[in-house]
């Protein structure tokens, strides 16, 4: 479902990601970990066609990012780590708003609305603005806008960010509850995330790809569990810098 091959980004003199390969499979879960700074971010909006490689090419549903990047946006849906959220609307006006932007047809939008907003736990805030809603209920909503027009792939960046214990448990069980009907790429720095969540890792550090695998053959071939991989991955490259 979505195959990244070769993908390099650069800013001047610095790589932001560095040559990085790596495939989902249609219904997959992937944990996109590492740490912050690691080239995470530019690989989603890559991914979404917020941003043009430098090298390198990426396709979404077997269409490249870069030549045919309207057929990639209709059937991707994008949560930023910021969601694009709009405080003056209700919950219900902006995802109905956000349905239309989408190409979701008029006859079935409302039936559309009301079931993402069912999905994502919204049905006792469709009418509240935006504005007034707790820190887990507009990552709700900004879920919610990715999801309206049932795309084929989900581009989470940092998803849980800034919330607290109890709204990680439900927005982790939210994504969870996506796979097989959606691909969804996961973008995160916390390790239980991908563990709880997410059937396959891909582990990012410093722009270059570490290790990508299903989470069971990543674990067996090296003998350590994600947590002890993650942390040799990192301080590798500090003893090297140290060097």
């Amino acid at each position: 479902m979505i195959e990244v091959r070769g993908l390099t980004k650069k800013y001047g003199t610095f790589t932001a990601v560095d040559d990085i390969s790596f495939t989902v499979e249609k219904g997959q879960i992937l944990g996109f970990l590492g740490p912050n700074g690691a080239g995470k971010t530019t690989t989603m909006r890559i991914l979404t066609g917020y941003l043009p490689p430098t090298s390198g090419t990426a396709l979404v549903a077997g269409y490249d990012v870069q030549e045919q990047s309207m057929e990639v946006r209709r059937r991707i849906g994008y949560l930023p780590e910021s969601p694009p959220l709009y405080n003056d609307m209700t919950v219900r006006e902006y995802v109905d708003f956000c349905a239309a932007l989408k190409g979701v047809p008029r006859n079935k939008r409302a039936e559309a609305v009301s079931a993402t907003l069912e999905q994502c736990g919204l049905e006792d805030r469709v009418n509240q603005l935006i504005g007034t809603l707790s820190k887990g209920y507009r990552q709700r909503t900004g879920l919610a806008q990715a999801l309206v027009h049932d795309p084929e792939v989900l581009i989470l960046d940092e998803p849980t960010i800034g919330l607290d214990p109890a709204q990680i448990i439900e927005i982790r069980e939210l994504i969870k509850g996506l796979a097989g009907n959606h691909t969804v790429i996961l973008s995160t720095h916390i390790l239980p995330e991908v563990s709880v969540t997410c059937q396959a890792v891909a582990i990012i550090h410093q722009g270059k790809l570490c290790a990508a695998d299903s989470l069971e053959n990543l674990t067996r071939v090296h003998g350590e569990s994600l947590e002890e991989i993650f942390l040799r991955v990192i301080s590798s490259d500090v003893e090297e810098a140290a060097a």
